[in-house]
């Protein structure tokens, strides 16, 4: 995949999105429904004098999990303690964790569907009942002490809600399911950003790039980076419809948003398998990428596109995938 669209994005990445995050509901744009619950569930929460509900937020990379994750604990005036599922191999990882948090303090576990599961059942426990169960030493002579927690808030994200274990699902409070941003929401998004960065941009070169932004923040940020990057080197300094054409254009990001990866994906569908139906697996292995890249974050938006179809067999190109690469459909 293009470094525009990488979903493992580099420290300047990190940082570039970091300055441009909104830091309350009120600067979050896009998905309505999720902001207004979330500011109902967390106001009635501070009139009560309680720590809110736990959290789970779910939906693609790059809608906002993250951002929302860092705005709940700011508008409750709590710390947040940020970490990662893969990180968290053991239950000894969590009990550490969580004995150290502060009373009120958010807990962040991004990807938290790829915890190891005795740390996922060591949580159940700590979000119910605010205690832990933790065995001290081994064989006939180990026994279990219980550790009382001080009240935390956990916000849970995940890409991959489905495999979450009922018992984990059913301990969180509240559920927000994030959805693509239209162009609309998208191109608003881009007009804060460059006004953030000073940056002179026409309205019809942002409209451009929220088109080509597959409905994702992060992606239209990215995107809007590159091209002010080209504006700098070869549009002085503004970015108009000329200039993001053109950049768009280098970065071989095309008129549905689609990149080099999306390309090899439906070319190999087309062509190297014929419009047969493909496994998951030899997909993967004829473009040589990882499955769950294609899996988590390819093939969310090109079946939302209507340009692929998951069917029992395997995964196939649709009409408008031949039709939008100029290729012929087999009768």
């Amino acid at each position: 995949m293009s470094d525009i669209l990488n979903p493992s994005p580099t420290e300047s990445d990190l940082v570039f999105e970091a300055a441009l995050r909104p830091t309350s509901l009120s600067e979050f744009i896009g998905q309505d429904n999720v902001s207004r619950q979330l500011g109902l569930m967390l106001k009635a929460a501070s009139l009560q004098n309680r720590t809110p509900d736990h959290i789970l937020l779910a939906g693609p990379p790059g809608l906002g999990k993250t951002t929302l994750a860092m705005i709940v604990a700011s508008e409750i005036g709590a710390g947040l303690r940020v970490t990662s599922g893969p990180t968290i191999q053991h239950a000894g990882d969590l009990a550490a964790i969580l004995s150290s948090l502060s009373s009120g303090e958010v807990l962040f576990i991004d990807e938290i569907h790829r915890m190891a599961r005795p740390a996922e059942e060591l949580l159940y426990l700590a979000m119910e009942d605010f205690r832990v169960d933790v065995m001290v030493g081994k064989g006939v002579g180990a026994s279990s002490i219980s550790l009382d927690l001080e009240p935390f808030t956990l916000v849970g994200a995940t890409t991959r809600s489905g495999m979450l274990p009922n018992p984990l699902r059913d301990r969180f409070g509240y559920t927000a399911n994030l959805e693509f941003y239209g162009s609309k929401d998208l191109a608003t998004v881009l007009t804060r950003a460059a006004s953030q960065l000073a940056l002179e941009a026409h309205a019809e070169a942002i409209e451009l790039i929220a088109s080509r932004s597959r409905g994702t923040p992060r992606i239209a940020n990215r995107l809007l980076r590159r091209v002010r990057d080209f504006a700098l080197v070869d549009g002085a300094g503004v970015v108009t419809m000329e200039v993001a054409l053109k950049a768009l254009d280098l970065y071989e990001v095309d008129s549905l948003g689609l990149d080099r990866l999306d390309k090899q994906i439906l070319e190999a569908l087309i062509v190297k398998f014929q419009g047969r139906p493909v496994g998951l697996s030899t997909l993967a292995v004829a473009i040589g990428e990882e499955p769950d890249t294609i899996e988590s974050v390819v093939e969310p938006y090109l079946l939302r596109e209507g340009l692929i179809q998951r069917t029992t067999k395997g995964r196939q190109a649709t009409s408008l995938a031949y039709r939008h690469l100029g290729a012929i459909e087999p009768s």
